[in-house]
């Protein structure tokens, strides 16, 4: 083995390869000199090491998905979740239809009516999941933050249909007290009152 330094900063290593053996002969000659080394096994002295430490050392380096999982930042963006009023349990979404006009990539619809007390309430909204790009827009201009992205980032289903349920997003009742207030990405930042400048009155 020959090195060779060049001009510059990278160090060139030149090996000496020996030359490929052409006949039958010369092939059998070449697997048996490298079995005899051991040389089969070198590659796989890591994959021995890892194996043994995760059997019998209790050193395990993988996670068991779907039994285990990562956590995720509460900020990540991932499926939508509609939030509640943890006073009524009714869903928090006024209709205004911010999230619709503002949505980038189409994929939200909302249809809403008064009922008779004259509040304007959703009677559909869905969320198509195979267009959304999880942007975070529809979160952000919420002004009730009634939509937040939650942890759940499994998309992947056999139907289209299961892309755009409104049931799915929205908080179950009986779930409505670990119902965790604005926990996603669009919520309410810890610090948010000291950031707002107080402005002086004139009057």
């Amino acid at each position: 083995m020959s090195e060779k330094k060049r001009v510059g900063v990278q160090n060139y290593r030149f090996i000496e390869l020996e030359p490929t053996p052409t006949t039958a002969w010369g092939k059998f000659k070449r697997v048996l000199k490298r079995s005899v080394k051991l040389e089969l096994f070198v590659g796989l002295k890591v994959t021995f090491r890892e194996m043994f430490k995760a059997l019998f050392m209790g050193e395990m380096h993988t996670v068991k998905y779907p039994l285990e999982k990562l956590p995720i930042s509460p900020r990540y963006r991932a499926i939508h979740e509609m939030k509640r009023l943890l006073e009524s349990g009714h869903y928090r979404c006024i209709g205004c239809g911010l999230c619709e006009k503002i949505c980038i990539s189409d994929c939200i619809r909302m249809d809403t009516r008064y009922d008779e007390n004259q509040r304007k309430e959703v009677v559909e909204y869905t969320i198509n999941f195979g267009r959304c790009i999880f942007c975070g827009y529809c979160a952000e201009v919420c002004p009730e933050l009634a939509i937040t992205h939650g942890g759940r980032y499994e998309t992947a289903s056999e139907q289209r249909a299961s892309f755009s349920l409104f049931e799915d997003m929205l908080t179950p009742i009986d779930k409505l007290k670990e119902q965790k207030e604005y926990p996603g990405f669009g919520a309410i930042s810890p610090n948010a009152d000291e950031n707002i400048k107080k402005t002086p009155l004139a009057y």
